[in-house]
């Protein structure tokens, strides 16, 4: 991606020739500096690859927890129509068992008083 944008690569560096002048700057100590710029563009080509690939990881797990997230959403919507459309609860259960012991036992002391009377 950035690689497009970067005018020189370690090997234009490496490869590159100076016109030697009279006066002119000593080979050895240019091409020790270049070899110092050779290898910090070798550096931040490799930073570069790996910041793009973690960016790349980091992108499709942002997609893989959006989706997570659409499902959950959606299995909470499910949930909760499927309870608002007479879905038999747990509180629901526990009213009937209430009112059916209600039931047995008035039943039940209705019939004892019952049979005391006669």
């Amino acid at each position: 991606m950035y690689q497009n944008k970067i005018s020189l690569m370690p090997q234009d560096i490496l490869e590159k020739d100076f016109k030697i002048d009279t006066r002119g700057y000593r080979l050895k100590e240019v091409d020790q500096f270049l070899d110092i710029i050779i290898g910090d563009y070798e550096q931040f080509l490799e930073i570069i690859n790996n910041l793009e690939k973690e960016k790349a990881d980091l992108l499709a797990e942002i997609m893989n927890l959006k989706q997570e997230l659409r499902n959950s959403k959606l299995s909470v919507e499910v949930a909760s129509n499927s309870n608002s459309m007479g879905e038999v609860t747990n509180v629901d259960i526990m009213r009937r068992l209430s009112n059916l012991e209600k039931m047995v036992y008035s039943s039940k002391n209705t019939l004892e008083s019952d049979e005391k009377d006669n």
